[in-house]
């Protein structure tokens, strides 16, 4: 069992050095980011899902499809989804970002990154996706996907970053949740029904790199057909 320290630590001396790591960490990806290729998607899911699972074959047919279709895959370099996806596009001779965060358990930078960053900081890594991302597809996944799914949605809903399709793969994964943005968020009012219109929902790789196609040729979101705002 985990336990809650009790104690009173004075972090003064160590914040300014903190603050310039923060800053060397931005330098650093920014200038490796701004070189890469302009069509990138970034990839969330578990660290934990097995090799073996559908949502890994789902994920790594994803990234090739991706790559096909003449994207660049960003994910956050770790096992699980963040894997399968980096290996559809790294073998299929695409370009594989892997934005890697150091953590004393899951985090194990996979073999199929093209290139690779390594971040102490999440909000740092947070601030890589989705500065050089077109779009996000969202497999299913833990505490860490839901955090980085609630900051992609609370971005572009205030518009702090530009509109980009946010494409959840598998139904029955994120359906309890879809329904709960509707019927109880947007019920009680705490988003507007236009918000709803943010996020679609698909079950297979091809219909996520479909769906974004067509975000993309249309280039607007709005002129995509939503089936949550009916």
């Amino acid at each position: 069992m985990r336990e809650f320290n009790q104690g009173i630590i004075d972090f003064m001396p160590m914040d300014s050095w903190r603050v310039m790591r923060i800053m060397s960490e931005f330098v650093e990806s920014f200038e490796t980011m701004r070189n890469r290729p302009k069509m990138l998607v970034s990839v969330f899911g578990s660290a934990r899902t097995a090799v073996d699972s559908p949502d890994y074959q789902s994920a790594m047919e994803l990234g090739k499809k991706l790559v096909d279709a003449g994207y660049g895959v960003i994910t956050g370099g770790g096992p699980g989804i963040m894997e399968a996806a980096a290996r559809g596009a790294y073998e299929n001779n695409g370009t594989s970002i892997g934005l890697n965060i150091k953590l004393p358990m899951e985090q194990h930078p996979n073999q199929y990154q093209t290139t690779s960053l390594s971040f102490d900081y999440f909000f740092v890594r947070k601030v890589s996706f989705l500065k050089y991302s077109t779009a996000i597809i969202v497999y299913p996944g833990g505490f860490g996907t839901l955090d980085e799914l609630s900051e992609v949605l609370t971005m572009v809903q205030t518009e702090k970053i530009n509109l980009i399709p946010i494409i959840f793969v598998n139904k029955k994964y994120w359906g309890g949740l879809i329904r709960w943005f509707k019927n109880t968020m947007l019920t009680e009012k705490m988003i507007s029904p236009e918000d709803m219109d943010l996020i679609e929902m698909v079950d297979t790789a091809d219909e996520a790199v479909e769906y974004l196609k067509e975000c993309h040729r249309y280039g607007k979101r709005s002129t995509v057909k939503n089936k949550f705002s009916e």
